[in-house]
């Protein structure tokens, strides 16, 4: 019997009248639902209309059983997760971040499995403080492991410890005092508007569409690819809704954002004129300007963007900054934005970076301004 299950802990759901599982939207036998009860036995339930029915009793059930987890007498709570091994105590809390989205949870999955597993994973729940933490940084320091990484494997440590903080298990917080790993600054090259004119037609059209989105509007490469027509609800706004997933090839939802999500974002005049010209040349299909070329069925690859950016770094035809990647063309955006005094709490809203701290780490060093500059200008205000 075919049955779906969700995140560990949470349960499955399942029909029994034996059609394959493409069969069950259409189908109008009931779901069941089977789940671990708090006592730990199996248990199942019948009669729900349809999948989202069926996953939202699942899901009061996963949050019953946590919140009655954590209504346990703090003693007990400590005997219970106290000496549970990091990974298993990780994998409790993964199967409650529901709210996150396809790409991110294999982001997390990734991060565990080959960084803060192979060096935390079987160290029991009451043993880490600020020196454990500080130990697993410097080992991935030791490692040559990346900055980017260094700082995405730290701050989930650090959400998961502070749970375990939470529920009692630590007297101090463990992630206290540590000094969290830095991005560099230097890694963001970012093009002069000189290079970036000659950078943006040294590709095909669809290339051009794509440096434009990204260095006037701020989206993220697989953003860019799946620019819709549609999404341009006024003259200088588009509605960031979906992005071409790089491990499918397919659209789906924006990064840390739930299927349905979306940001707006400035729409430049110049970019709006690229976007007109785009679809004057090639049309649209559904509203998507760019597709595979011997595909237009299909989504539009990263590959080729890719592919396109390799070639013309390696032409040496145009001035481009030595260590650039394509990604810099959107650091391009957070620049411009930062140089005309746009305050980087927008900037980080239009780029849809997860929390502010991500734009400060990266961008910070393009701010204008100095302490003498500021106390000129709030020298204005005062009275002579």
């Amino acid at each position: 019997m075919a049955q779906r299950s969700l995140p560990r802990g949470m349960g499955s759901f399942f029909k029994e009248c034996g059609h394959p599982q493409s069969r069950w939207p259409k189908c109008l036998h009931p779901y069941k639902i089977r789940y671990q009860s708090e006592a730990g036995r199996q248990a199942e339930e019948s009669g729900f209309a349809d999948q989202d029915a069926a996953i939202d009793r699942l899901t009061d059930i996963y949050k019953e059983k946590k919140a009655a987890k954590q209504a346990q007498p703090k003693a007990e709570r400590i005997r219970k997760y106290g000496t549970m091994r990091f990974a298993d105590y990780a994998e409790e809390w993964r199967a409650g971040q529901r709210h996150l989205a396809v790409q991110s949870v294999r982001h997390l999955d990734s991060l565990l499995e080959h960084h803060i597993y192979p060096a935390l994973g079987s160290r029991r729940m009451n043993s880490f403080d600020h020196k454990v933490v500080d130990a697993f940084i410097r080992t991935m320091e030791r490692n040559g492991t990346g900055l980017a990484t260094q700082s995405n494997a730290f701050d989930k440590l650090r959400a998961i410890l502070l749970d375990a903080h939470r529920l009692g298990i630590f007297p101090d917080n463990p992630v206290a005092g540590v000094k969290a790993p830095q991005y560099d600054p230097a890694r963001a090259v970012i093009p002069s508007p000189e290079q970036l004119r000659a950078i943006r037609t040294a590709g095909d059209d669809a290339f051009t569409v794509i440096v434009d989105l990204m260095s006037g509007c701020g989206l993220r490469n697989g953003e860019a690819a799946a620019v819709n027509l549609s999404n341009i609800v006024a003259d200088d706004v588009y509605r960031v809704s979906e992005q071409v997933v790089m491990s499918t090839g397919q659209y789906g939802p924006l990064k840390h954002r739930k299927a349905g999500e979306y940001r707006d974002v400035p729409l430049p005049a110049r970019v709006g004129e690229t976007i007109e010209w785009y679809v004057e040349k090639y049309g649209t299909t559904d509203g998507y300007l760019l597709r595979q070329p011997t595909d237009p069925t299909k989504p539009y690859k990263h590959y080729a963007m890719d592919n396109q950016w390799r070639r013309i770094r390696a032409s040496g035809a145009v001035d481009v900054p030595e260590d650039m990647v394509l990604y810099g063309n959107r650091h391009f955006f957070a620049s411009n934005c930062l140089a005309q005094g746009i305050p980087i709490t927008d900037v980080a809203e239009w780029m849809g970076h997860k929390n502010i701290d991500v734009t400060f780490k990266i961008y910070r060093h393009l701010m204008p301004g100095s302490i003498s500059s500021a106390a000129q200008l709030l020298n204005v205000g005062l009275a002579a």
